[in-house]
This record gives C-alpha cells, sequence and structure tokens, in this order.
C-alpha cells in the first residue's frame, strides 16, 4: 500500500466570499492584519478582494499583495476585460499573484442572469481565461452554479478553458444544493470526460445553506480535488462557506482515510479564528468545532472521567495543536513598550508612525488598569477598537454616566465627538444600553434601523472585556460596528458610534455577487 499522499491547496476567500455577509465589510488595514495571519498559518493561497468592486477593495488587495510574500494572493474578476485588467493591476507588485475569473454556466443562470447562450458563454470564458493569462502565470477559472450546470456543458467548457491557459478549474456549489454523493461524483465525471484534465489542479467551493458545506468539499477531495476554497469560521454570505478549520483538521485528524494532506501551521487557528471575529463582529458559537470555547470542553462525569484516564478516549484532537494554550501569552501593567509592540508584531499588527504605537500602548496601560491580564484576544480588541476610530470618524466617544436602580427607568447622559466638536446628551431607556442608544440617536437621527445587537465576553473572568457588536441598516446598507471595553454599557456605546461612522463612510459598499 502506498503512503504518499498529495498536496491539498488550501485556498482562503475569508476576505473576499466572507467579506460578504452583510455587515462584515473590512478596512484595507483589517484585510492585511488579517492577510498577515493567514501567511502565517501558512494558508496557500489568499483570495483578498473583488478588485473592481470599488476603490477601497482594489486598494486592500494592492494592500495585501504588497504586505504578503509566502502565500500566493488572488484577486477575483468576472469574465470580462475591465475587471480582469483591474485584478491585474492590483496584483502587480505580488511576489506571487493569481487571477481568478468566473462566469455563469448552469442553464437558469445562464437564461435569466446572463442571458446569453452557451456557446456564447464558452466564448466569453475561453477569452477571459486568455486575457487574464497574458497578465499571470496563475489563472483560475470558475463555473458559477457548477453544481446545477448541465454535465455535457461542463465538460466542454472546462476542456475549453484549460487548453487556453486556466491552471485551476473551480466548480463550486453557489447556492449549497448539493449531497456529498453528488458532488463527489460530479468531480469524478469531470476528471473522466475531459480529455486535458490533468493539465489543471480541481477545486470545489462550497456554500453551508443545507450544512453540507465541509462533507461536501471533502467528498470531492476524495473524488480527484486538490484544492479547497474556505473561509475562517466559516464565515460568508447566507449561511457562510466550508469552514477552513475543520477542513484542515478532518484531514489531519483523518490522515487514515483521506489521500491528502496540507502544510498548514494549526497552531495559528484559534488566534485567526479569534482575529477574524474582532474585526468582522461576527462571533464563534461555543459549540463550534474546532475554534468553539466549548470545543474541547467535557461537562460529562463519564466523558470527565475518561479524559482523565486518558485523553483520547473522547478527544480526538489536542486543543494545543490547534492553538488553544498558543494564545495564554499574559501581559500585565508592568510589561513595558518592548514586550507589549514584539507581541503585537507577532500578531501581525504594525504601527504606521510612533505616534501610532504611543496611542496604543496609553490604551494597553489603561486597560492593565482595569484588568490584571492581558491576553493575545484582549490586543486584538485593542487594535480593532483603534481601527474603529480611524475609519472616516465623524463620531467618537468620550464618556458617560449611567444611573440604575430597580423600580426606576434607567438613564445615560453621554459625551462624544462629532467631527471633533463635543455634544452631550441624555435619554432614559428601558434598560442602560436602550438608554445610551436613545440618547445618541436624540441627537444623530440616523434614519438607521437596529438590526443586532450582541455581546460576548473575549476572555475569561468577571473582569473580561465586553466585545460588542451592532448591526445598522439604512437605504440597503448594512454595517456592523464594533466596540470593546471592560464595560459592557460603553462598549455598546463604542459599538454603536462605530457603525454610524461606518454608515456615513463612502467607498466602502461592494457588489453582493461571485462564486
Amino acid at each position: 500500500m502506498s503512503t504518499h499522499k498529495d498536496k491539498l491547496v488550501i485556498f482562503d476567500t475569508t476576505l473576499r466570499d466572507g467579506e460578504q455577509s452583510p455587515g462584515a465589510s473590512m478596512t484595507k488595514d483589517e484585510k492585511v492584519r488579517i492577510g498577515k495571519m493567514l501567511e502565517k498559518m501558512r494558508v496557500d493561497v489568499i483570495e483578498a478582494g473583488f478588485a473592481i468592486a470599488s476603490p477601497g477593495d482594489f486598494e486592500a488587495v494592492k494592500a495585501v499583495a504588497q504586505a504578503v510574500k509566502d502565500s500566493t494572493v488572488c484577486s477575483l474578476a468576472r469574465a470580462v476585460r475591465a475587471d480582469i485588467e483591474r485584478a491585474g493591476e492590483a496584483l502587480k507588485n505580488a511576489n506571487s499573484g493569481r487571477i481568478h475569473t468566473f462566469i455563469a454556466t448552469s442553464p437558469i443562470h445562464m437564461k435569466y442572469k446572463l442571458q446569453m447562450e452557451p456557446d456564447a458563454v464558452l466564448a466569453q470564458a475561453v477569452e477571459a481565461v486568455k486575457i487574464a493569462r497574458n497578465l499571470s502565470e496563475d489563472v483560475e477559472f470558475s463555473l458559477e452554479d457548477g453544481s446545477r450546470t448541465e454535465p455535457d456543458f461542463m465538460y466542454r467548457i472546462i476542456e475549453a478553458v484549460i487548453a487556453a491557459g486556466a491552471s485551476t478549474i473551480n466548480i463550486p456549489d453557489t447556492v449549497g444544493y448539493g449531497t456529498p454523493e453528488e458532488y463527489g461524483a460530479l468531480f469524478k465525471n469531470v476528471l473522466n470526460h475531459v480529455p486535458n484534465a490533468d493539465k489543471a489542479i480541481f477545486s470545489t467551493h462550497c456554500h453551508n445553506d443545507l450544512g453540507l458545506a465541509v462533507a461536501n468539499s471533502l467528498a470531492a477531495v476524495m473524488n480527484g480535488v486538490r484544492q479547497v476554497e474556505c473561509t475562517i469560521n466559516g464565515l460568508g454570505e447566507r449561511a457562510g462557506n466550508a469552514s477552513l478549520e475543520e477542513i484542515v483538521m478532518a484531514v489531519q485528524t483523518r490522515k487514515d482515510f483521506y489521500p491528502v494532506e496540507t502544510t498548514i501551521d494549526t497552531r495559528h487557528i484559534v488566534p485567526t479564528s479569534r482575529l477574524v471575529a474582532s474585526v468582522t463582529g461576527f462571533p464563534v458559537q461555543p459549540n463550534k468545532a474546532i475554534v468553539g470555547a466549548n470545543a474541547f470542553a467535557h461537562e460529562s462525569g463519564i466523558h470527565q472521567d475518561g479524559v482523565l484516564k486518558h485523553r483520547e478516549t473522547y478527544e480526538i484532537m489536542k486543543a494545543e495543536d490547534v492553538g488553544w494554550n498558543a494564545n495564554k501569552l499574559v501581559l500585565g501593567k508592568h510589561s513595558g513598550r518592548a514586550a507589549v509592540r514584539a507581541r503585537f508584531e507577532e500578531l501581525g499588527v504594525t504601527f504606521d508612525s510612533p505616534e501610532a504605537l504611543n496611542d496604543a500602548f496609553k490604551r494597553f496601560k489603561d486597560l492593565a488598569d482595569k484588568k490584571h491580564e492581558i491576553f493575545d484576544e484582549d490586543l486584538q480588541a485593542l487594535v480593532s477598537d483603534v481601527k474603529a476610530e480611524s475609519v472616516d470618524e465623524i463620531y467618537r466617544f468620550v464618556g458617560m454616566e449611567v444611573n440604575c436602580k430597580t423600580g426606576q427607568k434607567p438613564r445615560a447622559e453621554l459625551t462624544f465627538t462629532r467631527l471633533g466638536q463635543s455634544v452631550t446628551t441624555s435619554s432614559e431607556g428601558s434598560g442602560p444600553v436602550d438608554a445610551v442608544f436613545k440618547a445618541i440617536e436624540k441627537e444623530v437621527n440616523s434614519q438607521s434601523a437596529l438590526e443586532l445587537y450582541s455581546v460576548n465576553a473575549i476572555t475569561a473572568g468577571t473582569e473580561a472585556q465586553g466585545d460588542v457588536t451592532v448591526r445598522l441598516a439604512r437605504n440597503g446598507e448594512i454595517v456592523n460596528g464594533v466596540g470593546a471595553d471592560t464595560d459592557v454599557v460603553a462598549a455598546s456605546a463604542k459599538a454603536y458610534l462605530h457603525a454610524l461612522n461606518l454608515l456615513e463612510s463612502e467607498g466602502r459598499a461592494h457588489p453582493q455577487r461571485g462564486v
């Protein structure tokens, strides 16, 4: 029996498809921070964005391409010249770049979305790959809605785009409709029917509408796929994408079953998960596989007894292998500037100027006065708080006073700045947070709707920082504001003001489309 295992390419699209979650839009600096963490994790391909979507997305792809050296950086592009050339321009300075172009190929998409005949779609796909190939040696082609594409047309278009220069072929389950058996068989049939299939790597990109994204991806791997497109925490539009951590740990844990291996440094999985959650404001559910707070917790007495006697009775992975113990660095109020800066750098955080470092260090000291131990998660939240204030800042939290007494309506008095001018406002509410939000709206009148209010503890203990997410919607635009503080009410005020800043920012909208 051969012990040879093929390399499974891990293609992370957190910065592109993950960002298409309503409200999960990221700034350029946030994308660079996450991109550097993905690079540290040794992700093979990082899809940094959709370069033509907006000037902001173009600059973000360009910045990630310049910052990341050890991973291939990719930009998505529709199968049209303008998109492809814009992607090529954004990737011009990448150490290793890839253009990822796509067109819809299912009958329903071709008829109702593209309003094109199959032969015209095929011709456009081939032309797009040729244009991309002149700009990059690494070209990926995707058949949007591939899982609902007619087999004969699928074979024709794949053969043609490989001949035109595509080296990776992605057949996505765009709408999360597939099942493991049929999705795996799809790839088996493609490899058997496309004459030049051996000239390309085949890729899977699954959405989780039926909760089958990981299962479908692994079924595809068992049928010849050697690239999996996935996201940190399973982030993505609608129900999300296949989860990177689940794919990677399934392959590593079941080495006896899967004929592939990855080069991922799994010790960075949990820290990267926490960073993505902090940046996007999308918390990880406690029972989420691999990265959830309860992923390695045992409450059952039988389970606890078994684990104490022999870990492998109930644990199939080591918590430390995915980074649960790697982020237990403890800093405190006696820690110096050099130690704090060094830890920030290890987390992929750099500062543009000495003033920016001084600001971060001051915030660190303020936090250290409030809580005894500072963990990596606290530092990530601190930086996210700083970045939140730098986004086209119109409103900035200054301070507040909240009065709560049983039997009386809570009342909040809040001070914030608007374009640098101090504003003080007050209001009653059904609770302290409601009073704070009403006080802000009394002055701002944003005409927005509050769609989500979420509070999560960043670390354990009663002195932990509260990480608050506020989702606001207005005129079809959705934003997630984030704020962190040991005082949850203060964190809530910061998150609400951050969301208002995002609503007023320009250039943050991007098309909710893709494969």
